[in-house]
This record gives C-alpha cells, sequence and structure tokens, in this order.
C-alpha cells in the first residue's frame, strides 16, 4: 500500500503519526495511505519556507519566470500520468482531467509574464527635484488549501503567480486526492525551483488551523464550501492575514424562450453533469422562461438516459463516480428530499448501476421539473450530478431569483437577443456571466471569483487579482537636495 508523505523543502518526509486512507472513487478500494500532518510539522514547514523566501524574493523576476517555463514544458511532458492520477483519486474522466491540467497550465503561462506584471509606476518632478514610484514586492510565505473537485487547476490558480511574485508556499491539498499536487512539486524541483520555495504539506483540520494562525504566513487562498471558506475567512483575518476564500455555489442558467434549445441542451449536458456535477461553476438550475421548459424536457431526457456513466479511466465515458461513498450518500439524501418536498423526478440517478463497479461512488444523472426556490434542492449547493429545473413565467422574474439566492458564483443566460443579454449582464448580481456560454470560466488574464456568499475577500483568484493579492506595494518619494536645504521643516510637506 503506497504512503503519501509531505514535499518539504524539495524533498518527501518521514510519514506522521496520524493517516487518512485515499480511495479510488470507482472501485471503491483503498489506494493508498496519506499522512495527516501535524501543528509540529506544519510550523517546521513554515520555517523552512521563511528561509527559503529570503534568496527566492531577490532572484531576478526572469529568472522565476524561466522557471515557471520549465516547469510548464514538464507539466506538458507528464501529462498523461498527471490526468490518471486526478482520474485514480478524484473518479473524472480522463479528457476532463486533461482539460483542468490544461486550466491550470494557462495560470502558468501567465505567470510567465511575471517581469512585466512586476513593473511598478513611476512619476517623475512630483515636486521641485523630487521624484516618486510605487514597487511591487513579494509577501512572504503564503499558503493555498485546495478541494478535491480539481487538485491540479485549482492547486495552479495560486501558486505560480505566488512564487512568479517571489513568495514562497505551503500547498494543503485536498487529502481525498492528493497524489498529482506532490507530483507537481517533483516537476517544480526538476524546473529547479529552488528548495523551500514551494512546499506541500497534507492534513485535515489541524493542518489547516495551523496555516491560518501561524504569525509567519502572511496570505491564504482557499477554493471549498461557503461554511468552510467563511471559516477560514474570519481565522485567517483575525490572525492578520490577506485572505481570498471562494465558497460554494449555485449557478443559474436563465433560458428564454427564443434560444436555440439544441445549442442549450448540449451546453448544459456538459454544465450540469460534466464531472459529476463536482463543480463549483456546474449549472444547477435552468430557470426555464415561459414555454421554454417543455421542449427543454423533452429534449434533456433521452440525452440524460444516453450518459455514459463508468470508471474514468475507460475511454469515451461521459461522467464517473462521485468523490467518497460518504458524498454519494450525502447527494442521495439530496434526491430523497426532493421527492418528499414535492419536485417532480424525471430522471433517477439512483437506478443506475456499472458492470464490474459495484463498489464505486456512482450516481447517475438525476432531473427535476417543477422545482420552486422554497424547495431544499433549490437553495443548497448539492455538488452532484442533479439539475433542477424552474418554471417561471417572464424574464424579470428569473433575474429576481437569481439576485435573490445567497450564492453569487456563476450564472449564464441563453437567448437570441441582444437587448436582453446586455441587459442580464448589467443588471445581475452574480460574479462571473456568460452568455450562450454555460461555464463562464474566466482565461488566466482574466479573474475569477464569485459575488455575495461565493467569495469572501475583496480579490478574485489568478489574473490580475492574484497578483494584487500575491504583492505588496511600496510607495517611494526621493530628492537629492543640495546642502543648503538640509534643515527642519515643520510645515506639512507639500509639493512645489
Amino acid at each position: 500500500m503506497q504512503t503519501i508523505t509531505h514535499f518539504i523543502n524539495g524533498s518527501h518526509t518521514d510519514t506522521s503519526e496520524r493517516t487518512a486512507q485515499v480511495f479510488e472513487p470507482a472501485t471503491g478500494e483503498q489506494r493508498a495511505t496519506v499522512s495527516l500532518a501535524s501543528a509540529v510539522e506544519v510550523a517546521g514547514a513554515i520555517e523552512l519556507a521563511k528561509r527559503a523566501h529570503k534568496s527566492w524574493s531577490q532572484v531576478s523576476p526572469l529568472n522565476r519566470a524561466r522557471v515557471l517555463f520549465k516547469f510548464k514544458a514538464l507539466v506538458e511532458n507528464n501529462i498523461d500520468e498527471l490526468a490518471e492520477l486526478v482520474t485514480r483519486e478524484h473518479g473524472k474522466v480522463l479528457d476532463d482531467a486533461k482539460g483542468e491540467i490544461i486550466r491550470g497550465l494557462e495560470v502558468v503561462e501567465f505567470a510567465c509574464g511575471i517581469p512585466h506584471l512586476l513593473k511598478g509606476e513611476h512619476t517623475e518632478q512630483v515636486g521641485g527635484g523630487v521624484d516618486a514610484w510605487c514597487v511591487n514586492q513579494s509577501l512572504g510565505v503564503v499558503a493555498g488549501i485546495a478541494p478535491f473537485n480539481f487538485p491540479v487547476m485549482v492547486p495552479m490558480w495560486m501558486f505560480p503567480i505566488a512564487i512568479a511574485s517571489g513568495n514562497t508556499f505551503i500547498m494543503k491539498p485536498s487529502e481525498k486526492d492528493p497524489s498529482s499536487v506532490m507530483r507537481l512539486a517533483e516537476l517544480l524541483s526538476e524546473a529547479g525551483l529552488p528548495d523551500g520555495v514551494f512546499n506541500v504539506v497534507n492534513g485535515d483540520k489541524e493542518a489547516v488551523d495551523a496555516l491560518l494562525t501561524h504569525k509567519d504566513i502572511q496570505a491564504v487562498s482557499f477554493v471549498g464550501s461557503t461554511p468552510i471558506a467563511e471559516y477560514i475567512y474570519e481565522t485567517a483575518s483575525k490572525h492578520g492575514k490577506r485572505v481570498q476564500a471562494l465558497g460554494g455555489a449555485k449557478n443559474h442558467m436563465l433560458l428564454m424562450p427564443d434560444a436555440d434549445m439544441d445549442q442549450a441542451v448540449g451546453a448544459l449536458m456538459g454544465a450540469a453533469y460534466g464531472s459529476a456535477g463536482e463543480r463549483c461553476m456546474a449549472i444547477s438550475v435552468v430557470l426555464a422562461v415561459g414555454n421554454s421548459g417543455d421542449e427543454l424536457v423533452k429534449k434533456l431526457l433521452p440525452q440524460i438516459a444516453a450518459l455514459r456513466v463508468g470508471n474514468g479511466i475507460t475511454p469515451e465515458m461521459d461522467m464517473g463516480p462521485l468523490i467518497s461513498t460518504q458524498h454519494l450518500a450525502k447527494v442521495t439524501n439530496y434526491v430523497e428530499t426532493g421527492v418528499k418536498e414535492g419536485a417532480t423526478l424525471l430522471a433517477d440517478g439512483r437506478e443506475l448501476t456499472v458492470k464490474d463497479h459495484q463498489q464505486g461512488y456512482f450516481l447517475g444523472g438525476c432531473l427535476f421539473d417543477n422545482v420552486t426556490p422554497e424547495m431544499t434542492i433549490y437553495k443548497e449547493e448539492i455538488f452532484g450530478p442533479v439539475l433542477a429545473i424552474v418554471r417561471v413565467d417572464d424574464y424579470s422574474e428569473a433575474l429576481e431569483l437569481i439576485n435573490e439566492h445567497e450564492f453569487g458564483n456563476g450564472t449564464a443566460i441563453f437567448t437570441q437577443s441582444g437587448e436582453a443579454a446586455r441587459h442580464f449582464c448589467h443588471h445581475v448580481q452574480v460574479g462571473m456571466v456568460g452568455v450562450n456560454v454555460p461555464i463562464p470560466v474566466p482565461m488566466a488574464f482574466h479573474s475569477f471569483g464569485g459575488w455575495k456568499r461565493s467569495l469572501f475577500g475583496p480579490l478574485h483568484m489568478h489574473g490580475p487579482d492574484g497578483v494584487r493579492f500575491y504583492t505588496k506595494r511600496k510607495a517611494i518619494t526621493a530628492r537629492w537636495p543640495k546642502p543648503k536645504h538640509a534643515q527642519a521643516e515643520f510645515v506639512m510637506p507639500t509639493m512645489k
């Protein structure tokens, strides 16, 4: 049985006293044992990262970028291996695993431009013989806490910009699927990253709390559920740290009667059931305006029935298993709750069986109709292959429902009306908006983040906000007066 430890100061460590099991979701079999770091072990990693920061922060941005260029090439050369690690421990199909790695690489590519991104501002002659300029400098040791659903992409939305900016990094991956991040750490070392710049600490709440409270951690980036995001934000902020904590979502698609229905259905199938719905940007609610719901249901049901669900390692699968037996039970309970509360279950994924994988954590695509805003399956994030259709009379009613929901992560409108789309983009209270695009995840050179209880903290992830988050600005004002001007000045200085 493989034992996954930690990666600290350029090498793998000994096994911790406490461990947890890592399972393969498609088979239900234990795949490995992962170490759970103690607070003492986390503190040791932070101390080594702090020492590494002294030299790494003095490396030129150009040479830091060159390490990332080499890392990018290594990830591309090893993408099949990384994708299999993701599929074995998370369950998503191989093509989807490769897709998340590519989306992570886009941030690496963005971070390779750090010499330009770190450029400050300069104003000559702000006053008589006085110049002023601003520089962007690293924070020190920063930490990332990643979720299980994107074990490669989310860490790569964090650490490339952080280390390119001159920080050193402590990564705490999900203990459910940690192997791919460990492999990334090895590739970073192979690319020439100095020891101690990037470290992986596996663990549970004890490790997380150690990161949130340690005096030498300057910033914490997190992606996960809203209750945990709120806890991360409150705890780390109380200890004087910068925080970006991305929480849960209930992403709505607003379907107008004039939409291209075939296009909408095709987009919705991938957005609702891709990765078994375990995406923070998954579409989980359709607001069907007018009579659009009838045609939507008619076209959706055959495609849901045709979903190819099985082991993600098997070629040409559409959907794999859920992450764990506990999460399978949780999502199944939501389906049962929806039925009890009066929603119409048109497609019941609980009836699914996968040949030769009876112990796997599989649930087929589920579809509810006649869902109302008072129902649990409308209000709460399910994080599984469960899609809810809410019938609404008009556009205004749909917009109001989206704006009243506690989450504001992503949304989409499908329509042929430029007027409706423009109004929606301007008035919807959500952080990321798609127009005839079901999962509007911004490219790496923009920033990713939601509104309301989908994000805690003022800055979004990667893109320009990522550079702002991982750097601090220093303003410098300088003059070189002649000796006769060296005298006390008791009046508030002004520029002349």
